[in-house]
């Protein structure tokens, strides 16, 4: 979302979120017959998104659904709690803090502002992240890039994985090639004890006081695999801030009948499709998400606002970002197999 109008993201870019923006996703593939297209569109909320910002997304959302003719199932993803459908669209999610408008695309490398990166694999995807610029954001679980605009560091935590390596690699190769050769890049391993890092003939080597989370309480033995002049000086003048980075880690029926909008509880603890009537709008709270149920038989009205007020109703429950489903009565089968009692 720019200026409360779609603006295409470059094929490049495509799998890179800004936490303070909003974007509408449509996928579509072949039924299992091949002869019709399916579709499923997403509005994804960063962050630091404003209300303004997705709820011209959510809009655009309803419009896109009316503009394939009624055929996409709609959904609603947050920031740190996209549904399994959504992160298998892409091999690599990168979130990346600020807006589209005011990204890193055109800066020159010496005009960076100083940005660090985590690398961490959740479940099939890898997720890179911008994280608080501390050393208290660091630790020993996940991979981490420095990245200082003319000089890139990649740190590989001891306890990291092979795939969070090879990713962060890759983004390291990518980010030279942006800047044509004019950003340095260095690896940095954390070494398990001080005797691994006597043996280090080949680069640097030297202790650092890393996160209180890091696997030596905090005394982190770093192995440079390449001379770089003042490494250590560099990291301790540039990790002065003591912020933390903080993360969220931590059936009804809607109806118009009477004139206005209405929410009744139908049932608790648990759903039947038998209490399903078509002439309404029915959300169905489950661990995994918000599944909104549009009965064929409802009103135009209630199908338009069926997104909007499913986001409404989840502010006022324990876990207001679960991601939001919107299926018609057509497509409800599939989605909705696995919930009910029967």
């Amino acid at each position: 979302m720019q200026k409360f109008n779609l603006e295409p993201v470059p094929n490049d870019e495509v799998g890179n979120f800004y936490n303070g923006d909003s974007y509408v996703i449509c996928k579509a593939t072949r039924s299992p017959g091949g002869d019709k297209l399916l579709y499923n569109v997403h509005f994804w909320i960063g962050k630091h998104s404003t209300a303004d910002e997705y709820g011209t997304a959510a809009y655009k959302t309803v419009e896109l659904d009316t503009f394939l003719d009624d055929a996409a199932i709609q959904h609603r993803e947050v920031e740190g709690y996209e549904s399994p459908l959504f992160k298998s669209y892409f091999d690599k999610l990168v979130i990346l803090k600020g807006g589209y408008a005011s990204g890193f695309r055109h800066v020159k490398p010496e005009e960076y502002r100083p940005r660090l990166l985590r690398f961490c694999k959740e479940g099939k995807t890898t997720y890179m992240r911008q994280v608080s610029f501390s050393k208290q954001s660091v630790h020993s679980g996940d991979v981490f890039i420095l990245d200082l605009g003319d000089r890139a560091y990649q740190f590989n935590g001891s306890q990291c994985s092979a795939f969070e390596k090879s990713s962060a690699a890759a983004f390291l190769q990518d980010l030279e090639s942006k800047r044509n050769g004019r950003c340095k890049t260095s690896v940095l391993d954390e070494a398990h004890t001080p005797q691994d890092v006597s043996c280090s003939t080949t680069g640097d080597s030297f202790n650092f006081f890393l996160s209180p989370h890091s696997t030596n309480s905090g005394l982190c033995y770093l192995m440079c695999r390449s001379k770089s002049p003042n490494l250590l000086r560099r990291l301790s003048s540039l990790f002065t801030s003591g912020s933390n980075f903080f993360r969220h880690d931590d059936g009804s029926r809607v109806s118009d009948a009477s004139g206005k909008m209405e929410l009744t509880i139908v049932s608790e603890g648990s759903a039947s499709k038998h209490d399903i009537k078509p002439d309404d709008v029915y959300m169905i709270l489950t661990k995994e998400g918000l599944f909104v149920y549009i009965g064929k038989g409802c009103s135009v009205l209630e199908k338009r606002n069926a997104l909007s007020n499913a986001h409404k109703f989840l502010q006022t429950c324990p876990n207001p970002f679960l991601p939001i489903t919107v299926v018609t009565d057509e497509q409800a089968e599939s989605f909705l197999r696995g919930i009910w009692d029967e």
